[in-house]
């Protein structure tokens, strides 16, 4: 065990040396850099993919409007077999056309509230009292009993009143080694296998919940506060899930006034109008693809990815979840076409669908095109992609990378980084892994997949799934840097004598977001 141990050490040390030794071509970082800088075109790409297109839920008109501009602006670069490309059923689009909910008793006020993706329609503009649960299960709606009729729910969990304010919304890394940053949203398969009751149980309650003869549904996160509104969820897309009743989620001002008006015994009624659109034509979804071909006669039918989800959820126009990404990732391919690199390896992009609803666009690519992590019976396509690069932890800018527990790339990684860290890409490459987005799909089925380290700016206090989810969100100049890096990164790894040094292929098990019902 201590030879086979050793041998292994000097096996690494020897791939970390010959890594370290490959060269970076200084020149060609200096054009990447001077046409991101100089050229940009991040803008552009930015507000067609949010002002423009709007909100993207997956099979949603803006969804669509976004697959289409993405083919057309490929097409319009030069690039190679751009176009949608199928990937297996997601379900019903669904496009909120009307939402508004105003106090009515005891006085009139507006209160800011968005519909919950894929609830139900009210039809026609309803006026209803307000009753309050305090648990969303069958025993306290059985408890409310008659009383739940013709009424809108209002559910009050109990967990106190708002976030404090004096923690600032955004923030950057200092300009310290990253090196050793921890896991971030990583989730296992127990633990969702443990999770995935309680989902089942809202779903389930909620169409109880109707069932008994309630017509709308109010809720709010702690967090949702000074206009901000997290709103996300919703089961109705997939086949065989009946869309639930009419439901808001609005913010924790206006509840917890709402909430304080009911204990109180007055008389609480609201207004309620809801128009939503289902859209159940196509089932089938989508993700939108193109390329740079490869030129190197032996190389080019190896392929280095690139990529972001295209999808959001539909309370903004998600700028920084994930426009951000699509939009330096695009910019990036955009930057390597215009200066006619000639990459060895074909370079692809890829932009998916249905990454919100459980990483279905890119886990039903992997599987389409390289095999199943549950058998591991891998296809030929699997061993030749080098890599995939993914940017989805909102706009800030690249300070480093996860290298996913892959310590052969390490050096290589931090030599690539070098030329850009008076950009700010000095944190470092952590060996950690960072999950719950697209690359963890290639990763799966052994494919060197990573995920860039971003400063978090407000992205997880202020604008992940909630309204303020929009272009004047995104930090344009630490885009234009990421788009920078990203380009660096896929022209050096298509422009190497070898492809990226790859771990031990994982052991048979189903995917972790591989699962029958929704997250």
């Amino acid at each position: 065990m201590k030879k086979q141990l050793l041998s292994l050490f000097l096996l690494l040390t020897a791939m970390q040396f010959a890594v370290a030794q490959q060269t970076v071509d200084l020149a060609m970082m200096q054009r990447i850099r001077d046409e991101g800088m100089k050229n940009s075109q991040v803008t552009m790409i930015a507000h067609n993919i949010t002002d423009v297109c709007g909100p993207r839920l997956t099979n949603s008109p803006g969804y669509n409007c976004a697959l289409d501009w993405v083919t057309a602006i490929c097409n319009q670069w030069g690039l190679a077999n751009a176009g949608r490309e199928a990937w297996g059923e997601f379900g019903k689009g669904w496009k909120n056309e009307q939402g508004s909910l105003s106090l009515r008793v005891p006085y009139y006020e507006n209160i800011i509230g968005y519909p919950v993706p894929w609830c139900k329609s009210t039809r026609k503009t309803v006026k209803a009292e307000l009753i309050m649960l305090d648990g969303l299960d069958s025993a306290s709606i059985d408890k409310a009993g008659e009383s739940l009729k013709g009424k809108i729910v209002l559910f009050n969990p109990g967990k106190g009143g708002m976030t404090d304010a004096f923690k600032a919304f955004a923030s950057r890394y200092g300009d310290t080694s990253l090196d050793n940053i921890p896991e971030k949203y990583m989730f296992t398969r127990k633990q969702l296998d443990e999770f995935l009751p309680f989902i089942k149980s809202d779903y389930y309650t909620t169409l109880y919940l109707e069932k008994k003869g309630a017509i709308g549904l109010l809720g709010s996160g702690r967090n949702s506060r000074d206009g901000t509104v997290f709103v996300d969820g919703g089961t109705g897309y997939k086949t065989g899930y009946e869309a639930t009743l009419p439901e808001m989620k609005i913010s924790r001002e206006d509840f917890m006034k709402l909430v304080r008006l009911v204990k109180d015994g007055k008389p609480v009624q609201v207004e309620m109008n809801i128009r939503n659109t289902v859209y159940d034509d196509d089932l089938t979804g989508y993700n939108v693809v193109a390329e740079i071909p490869g030129t190197d006669p032996a190389l080019k039918s190896q392929v280095v990815m690139m990529g972001g989800h295209l999808d959001s959820w539909a309370g903004g126009t998600g700028a920084t979840d994930n426009g951000a990404g699509c939009v330096a990732m695009l910019e990036a391919i955009r930057i390597l076409k215009v200066l006619g690199v000639q990459p060895r390896r074909t370079i692809r992009i890829a932009l998916w669908g249905g990454e919100e609803q459980g990483l279905y666009g890119s886990f039903g690519y992997v599987k389409k095109h390289f095999g199943d992590p549950a058998d591991m019976q891998l296809k030929p396509e699997q061993g030749l992609i080098s890599a995939y690069y993914n940017l989805d932890n909102g706009s800030g800018k690249i300070r480093g990378i996860y290298a996913q527990n892959n310590p052969a790339v390490r050096e290589l990684f931090k030599q690539w980084l070098a030329p850009f860290a008076d950009l700010g890409a000095n944190g470092g490459v952590t060996l950690s892994n960072t999950g719950s987005t697209d690359h963890i799909s290639f990763d799966a089925v052994g494919i060197p997949g990573f995920q860039f380290i971003q400063d978090p700016l407000e992205y997880e206090t202020k604008t992940h799934h909630s309204n303020m989810d929009t272009y004047d969100h995104l930090s344009i100049d630490d885009l234009k840097q990421a788009a920078i890096i990203i380009a660096a990164f896929v022209y050096n790894t298509a422009m190497r004598d070898e492809m990226l040094p790859r771990k031990p292929l994982p052991k048979p098990e189903k995917f972790v977001f591989d699962n029958d019902f929704p997250l």
